[in-house]
């Protein structure tokens, strides 16, 4: 059935002419013979698979890459169940032909789990950055391993980014903050 209706959208796809014509003798984009337009789909696809899993929280940074059929999981969970999730989640995915999964399990921490609900409480309790935390899944991912804090994600500006850092460095217990926030266009 999953095979019928991908082999159903491809054929969307060309009736629409959403597949480009290579001229005689050029080579066609590398991944995957549907191109760019087939991860372009996939991409869509992976990220919302990942963004609606159960057990998905803040303190979970997942990541991904598409590569023609392969996608490959990067990125740190607290649960081992997350990354299994993840996994089947996107194996599921018409055309995923193959997933490579290097997402981390972090280790088990009573202190870690401490310095998480601090971080949590010190950046969403922010009056700057108290409307990040309005979302379903907010947008500042708090990662923690043996102590040491990563922020992930993305804000709306370079003030907001700094602000969240400067929080993040304020938590006692914590070894060093490293800011990976993006700034969101």
């Amino acid at each position: 059935m999953r095979l019928r209706r991908f082999i159903f959208r491809a054929l969307e796809w060309i009736v629409a002419g959403a597949l480009i014509a290579v001229p005689a003798g050029a080579q066609q984009a590398p991944g995957h013979p549907l191109g760019p337009k087939f991860e372009q789909y996939l991409t869509r696809e992976v990220h919302h698979e990942l963004v609606t899993l159960p057990f998905y929280t803040i303190f979970d940074n997942l990541a991904y890459s598409v590569n023609g059929a392969t996608v490959t999981l990067l990125g740190q969970v607290t649960q081992p169940v997350l990354k299994e999730d993840a996994e089947k989640a996107v194996r599921r995915i018409e055309g995923v032909e193959k997933v490579d999964d290097k997402i981390e399990v972090l280790p088990v921490s009573p202190n870690d789990d401490q310095i998480r609900r601090a971080e949590f409480r010190a950046i969403y309790g922010d009056p700057a950055l108290q409307r990040y935390a309005l979302g379903a899944l907010p947008p500042i991912h708090i990662i923690v391993k043996n102590g040491h804090v990563t922020l992930e994600g993305a804000v709306a500006n370079e003030m907001d980014k700094n602000i969240a850092g400067i929080r993040a460095n304020g938590v006692s217990g914590v070894f060093s903050v490293t800011n990976n926030l993006q700034i969101a266009p």
